[in-house]
């Protein structure tokens, strides 16, 4: 795991000397991801830098060290992240030259080696199809005259590209575009209206006009010299095209021969991922997603499995008496932190730095915290992200699939006269009326604030057609372009025209437009920046391509089966740790931002979301963002959702300025 930079000018008006600093520059700024190394390469007469800041994972030596250049030099690399199968690929490699009369000589244990040396055997695309793993890089062809910048399949690891004041630039995170000496840094304020909606930025997209985030699965091919309008990425793969062949496709095999091909892909993606020349361990909430990948670690283990969870004094945001239980059973060795509220607290001020770009999922505070934990102790940890995207996990699938068939067959006008309705309550009211009978509705109904919900419902209620239903149900402000002046939403791949047609239903098109957007954009960027952050590799097995392909195969009744979700982890888990040990209500992994909000982060907030100085900046208007900060400060809504967006941006716009 590492970060990596570079920039090619092809104007040639950097001048030969400031080609060093520059690129040195910007490894430096990648330090947090790769505090062990650091390393440069330069073709000044091509006008092209690479920069890389290492951390060391598999060969620690100095034989690891970035850039690296293929045996045959055509070949030039940097690179972050892992290809956990490189020790097969490497095999096969030798085989192919051996077959030919050539020999191998490695100069390396490392993976990094063996993806180079892919590159030369097979070529770019045929290679990227062969690996197992999460990965962002960019290799120059020394001979073509070609830089590729690619990003793996599912988006674990992050990649931004762009042209600033002439100069073609990109990076692992912003902070290297800064070291730029022309750097512009002009706000993008449609994207910031993206924001708005969704709390973080989308593919592909970012917070600065000219630079944009390279999709999952995609490549970028940059032919010398490169021409100011940059060609389109190209697909290498889709999970569009992987969810719509496997709902044309599902498995024909019944559910125990499904779960016993479901348990050799996902025992063969935790295997790979155990593999570590430093010390590893995993995160464990306590959850079925988390627990199933330690169960699994600790059967493949001979010797105990460093877990690690946080907890709150809150009891609605604490997990931490679960995840010990889960341990205790799994005989892990298990390290658990009690979060005081001024621990969370004090992580706030980091944020615009950490995440490098206004994001605003509030769990990005417990994930840096426990990281942080883990970082003590080990330097790889894994993760059970994905579950809840590969198999139907959210609540939202099926309420949303519930609530929609009944909608749909009401007149729009009607609709629009329920959400009025729905709204005459205040959430508080709604809250107070569902306490008496919370116990008796359905674990999937039982939130904790219903009130809450409703009114987010009631917001919804106007979409045109199930798309819209959803984008507009994992939205939070509704009209973002109201608020964000002269600004337009762009499309991103949720408003994409006939984006989710042959897959049949609501949810399972739900479970695709998250994979595409919530899931690289928010998920796995939250988990990056927050291991990142400490220089902690964070490792997810369930988002192994080869188990996302797999899922989409399986019908929709053997993901939710009996009324339960994800239910190929559930029994993969039940192997393991009793059910009563997991069978509970689903909790978000947050922390209470709407108390915050009002108590100790209130000066804070206030600060940031002064009239004058929201008039003075010239970003938003003021007034519905006064409205929603009153209304959330004398209890009548719960606005914590919208007001950490608009919160987020001002504290990281904040941090921009000299």
């Amino acid at each position: 795991m590492c970060g990596i930079a570079g920039f090619i000018d092809p104007s040639g008006r950097t001048p030969a000397e400031a080609y060093s600093k520059i690129a040195e520059g910007m490894a430096q700024a990648l330090n947090h991801r790769g505090p062990d190394d650091r390393g440069t390469w330069l073709d000044v007469e091509r006008g092209v830098a690479l920069a890389h800041a290492r951390l060391s994972i598999l060969d620690t030596s100095l034989h690891g060290h970035q850039p690296m250049v293929s045996s045959s030099e055509r070949f030039v690399l940097v690179y972050n992240g892992e290809v956990y199968n490189f020790q097969d690929l490497k095999k096969e490699i030798e085989s192919r030259r051996g077959s030919r009369g050539e020999g191998v000589q490695w100069r390396s244990h490392s993976d990094t080696e063996v993806v180079l040396e892919a590159f030369e055997e097979w070529g770019v695309e045929p290679a990227l199809e062969k690996f197992v793993g999460m990965f962002s890089l960019a290799l120059w062809d020394r001979r073509e005259k070609i830089l590729h910048l690619v990003r793996d399949r599912l988006g674990i690891k992050p990649l931004y590209y762009g042209w600033q004041g002439g100069v073609f630039v990109f990076g692992s995170e912003l902070s290297p575009f800064k070291r730029l000496p022309n750097f512009e840094g002009a706000i993008n304020r449609n994207a910031l209206a993206l924001f708005l909606r969704h709390n973080y930025v989308p593919s592909p997209y970012s917070i600065y006009q000219g630079v944009h985030k390279l999709l999952p699965g995609s490549r970028l091919e940059l032919k010398f010299p490169i021409a100011r309008d940059l060609p389109q990425p190209r697909r290498y793969w889709s999970a569009q095209d992987v969810a719509k062949s496997g709902a044309a496709n599902p498995l024909s095999a019944g559910p125990e021969e499904a779960m016993e091909r479901w348990d050799d892909l996902l025992r063969d993606a935790v295997r790979l991922r155990m593999i570590s020349d430093v010390p590893l361990g995993a995160f464990l909430s306590g959850g079925i997603d988390s627990s199933t990948v330690v169960a699994v670690m600790q059967q493949i283990s001979d010797r105990p499995v460093k877990t690690f969870s946080i907890g709150f004094v809150e009891e609605e945001y604490n997990e931490a008496q679960f995840a010990a239980q889960v341990a205790e059973r799994l005989k892990t060795d298990h390290t658990e932190l009690y979060v005081r509220p001024k621990d969370a607290l004090d992580v706030i001020p980091r944020l615009p730095s950490l995440y490098d770009e206004p994001f605003a999922d509030s769990s990005q505070i417990p994930t840096f915290l426990v990281s942080e934990l883990a970082r003590g102790q080990v330097t790889v940890s894994l993760s059970g992200d994905g579950g809840d995207e590969l198999l139907g996990g959210y609540n939202r699938y099926n309420l949303g699939a519930s609530i929609w068939s009944r909608a749909s067959l009401i007149p729009q006008a009607l609709r629009r006269a329920g959400a009025r309705l729905l709204t005459s309550t205040s959430p508080e009211t709604w809250n107070k009326c569902f306490r008496p009978i919370r116990s008796f509705l359905p674990k999937s109904f039982r939130f904790t604030n219903p009130g809450d919900k409703l009114h987010k419902l009631a917001g919804v209620l106007s979409a045109r057609d199930a798309s819209d239903f959803y984008q507009l149900l994992v939205s939070f402000w509704l009209n973002p372009s109201t608020v964000v002046l002269q600004s337009k939403e762009p499309p991103t791949p949720l408003t994409e025209v006939g984006l989710c047609a042959d897959i049949p239903g609501f949810s399972q098109p739900a479970m695709l437009m998250d994979a595409l957007t919530y899931l690289p954009d928010d998920i796995l960027t939250k988990v990056d920046r927050a291991s990142m952050g400490v220089g902690l590799e964070a490792r997810v097995p369930l988002l192994d391509h080869r188990l996302f392909e797999f899922a989409w195969r399986l019908p929709w009744e053997m993901k939710q089966r009996n009324g339960q979700s994800k239910w190929p982890l559930r029994q993969t888990l039940y192997k393991h740790v009793p059910k009563e040990l997991i069978e509970r209500p689903k909790m978000g992994f947050g922390v209470p931002i709407d108390q915050w909000l009002k108590g100790p982060l209130k000066d804070w907030a206030e600060a940031l979301l002064d009239e004058s100085r929201l008039k003075r900046e010239g970003f938003f208007d003021p007034a519905p963002i006064r409205k929603t900060w009153e209304d959330h400060l004398s209890g009548k809504r719960n606005w914590q959702y919208h007001l950490w967006g608009v919160l987020m941006f001002q504290a990281w716009n904040e941090q921009q300025k000299p």
